[in-house]
């Protein structure tokens, strides 16, 4: 299997930007390898404890968040967000937690309001400043799917107010701590750094080029997270038992809350559903990554790039159909 993976790797090798592989089963690690740079600059080569950034994987870190100060008391699913985020105007009225966290709040994109001129870096407490100045929705919530960052720095806005602590310092104590994610961080610039870290890089005119942060890429809720093969294999591992969560909360994320604008796709709670999978892609400027979960084989795949090209989710599925057949021969 090795050699096959390694196979579906090949253009990750040598000195370009480059990936990091994990298959999981029964919790044990079957195959953990990198390929490629995590610094061009620098020559670093990447390994399974090189940090990535993960993008829209990290939905699944605000979602844990969430369910983590339900199970506190704190807040309610089905709270209004006006509650924690008064500020919001009348329409915003209707839309809840629970519509926040399935992408059927109807929220205005904040990518799509920003100013193209300001080259200066959002942050989740601006992207509510910019929702605070829309008065309008897509569809009234709950009565469409519109996949939504705006909705998940809102949520990371939310998390701030009801734990009365700042977001990144929330997953610290209540997620990365506790299980052991000694290197994951939701970086901000000034405030934190990101050990063994990778850089983004996207393919310009046959060359590749640093382009590792854009003006969206400060914003924690809906993408900021940065983390490696072997703290997500800890984070996979949790979501098979009751360390973080219990299993009847967990149960919550993982099922299907509302079909999405692929018929194949639903969407829980930071997890879409497929089948049989629980998964997630990120894409943001410089990487690409995607976390697959067949939770009844317990059997992961997770595989996380620094460049802006291509799409993992395929190449994880290939993987894990090799993983299944390894395990059916064995």
């Amino acid at each position: 299997m090795q050699h096959e993976i390694d196979a579906l790797m090949r253009d990750y090798q040598g000195d370009v930007p480059g990936a990091s592989v994990l298959v999981v089963r029964d919790g044990q690690p079957l195959v953990r390898r990198s390929y490629g740079m995590a610094d061009l600059e620098r020559h670093v080569e990447a390994s399974p404890q090189t940090n990535y950034r993960l993008a829209s994987v990290s939905k699944q870190f605000t979602a844990a968040s969430v369910l983590l100060l339900v199970e506190d008391g704190r807040l309610k699913l089905d709270d209004s967000i006006k509650r924690y985020l008064p500020g919001l105007p009348a329409a915003a009225d209707g839309i809840t937690i629970r519509h926040l966290l399935t992408h059927t709040s109807g929220l205005i994109d904040y990518e799509d309001v920003m100013d193209p001129a300001d080259t200066r870096q959002v942050h989740d407490a601006d992207v509510l400043t910019l929702l605070q100045s829309q008065d309008r929705t897509y569809f009234a919530p709950g009565t469409g799917y519109r996949y939504s960052n705006s909705g998940y720095a809102l949520l990371a806005q939310i998390v701030e107010r009801a734990s009365a602590q700042r977001y990144a310092r929330f997953l610290h104590d209540r997620i990365f701590q506790p299980l052991g994610m000694n290197d994951t961080v939701a970086y901000e610039a000034g405030v934190s750094e990101v050990p063994n870290r990778a850089y983004g890089y996207s393919l310009e005119n046959g060359a590749w080029m640093r382009t590792d942060q854009s003006t969206t890429s400060a914003v924690l809720g809906d993408g900021g997270i940065y983390s490696s093969l072997d703290d997500l294999s800890k984070w996979d591992a949790a979501l098979y038992d009751e360390r973080l969560l219990p299993s009847s909360v967990l149960r919550q994320a993982f099922t299907p809350a509302t079909p999405t604008d692929d018929p194949q796709v639903e969407y829980g709670f930071g997890w879409r559903i497929t089948g049989e999978t629980l998964w997630h892609s990120g894409e943001t400027i410089g990487f690409r990554n995607v976390i697959v979960r067949w939770p009844k084989r317990h059997l992961t795949v997770v595989v996380l790039t620094n460049r802006d090209d291509p799409e993992p989710y395929e190449t994880a599925k290939k993987i894990g159909a090799l993983a299944m057949r390894e395990a059916a021969t064995n």
